[in-house]
């Protein structure tokens, strides 16, 4: 984990947040005061951890959570009161959000660290997978779309159009999906 969000406004707690966010060896650590100065900033910039220490001076900071949680692939801890506690986590969890009571201990937080940096992981595990599947997936229509031109204008088998691909991208050094494209470019260029 890279990098991380303190909104908090609480100078107290956004100094023993970023103690404890460095030792956890998070290197890009940025606070602000306010939801709206948050919002402003994400515009810009994706975080790794957003944490959100309600209240905020503009807004509690739950809907906050709840947007940073749906919009990003990134971990959120929200810190609320505990009498807050059970009410805030059970509209929460379901979107992922961590919640943690305060006062907190620093155990607490950093037991709630340790499990967001390994959510953090897997949750770009699986991102880095999926966009991974859906690229093998437009490759693969690209592909079948040039292989559909060869056999229209060629009067080749779907066997030997395939073929004449995979030779071709062997031969030249480059995918089958470049040789997809270069063919989608030479026969489909006059057609639109």
């Amino acid at each position: 984990m890279d990098s991380a969000l303190i909104i908090s406004n609480s100078k107290k707690v956004t100094e023993s947040l970023t103690e404890m966010l460095a030792q956890a060896s998070v290197t890009n650590i940025v606070t602000v005061s306010s939801g709206g100065e948050a919002r402003r900033l994400m515009i810009e910039k994706d975080f790794d951890l957003y944490i959100v220490n309600t209240p905020l001076p503009d807004e509690f900071g739950e809907s906050l959570a709840l947007n940073i949680a749906s919009d990003r692939i990134s971990v959120v801890i929200l810190i609320v009161k505990v009498e807050l506690y059970d009410e805030v986590t059970e509209r929460v969890e379901d979107y992922g959000v961590i919640t943690v009571a305060k006062p907190m201990s620093r155990a607490l937080f950093w037991n709630a660290l340790k499990l967001a940096i390994a959510a953090h992981k897997k949750i770009k595990a699986l991102h880095d997978e999926n966009t991974k599947l859906i690229q093998k997936m437009e490759d693969i229509k690209v592909i079948e779309k040039a292989k559909y031109i060869l056999i229209s204008f060629l009067s080749l088998t779907e066997s030997e159009a395939h073929r004449y691909i995979e030779k071709k991208a062997m031969d030249m050094r480059i995918t089958r999906r470049k040789v997809a494209e270069e063919i989608l470019k030479m026969y489909c260029s006059g057609m639109v």
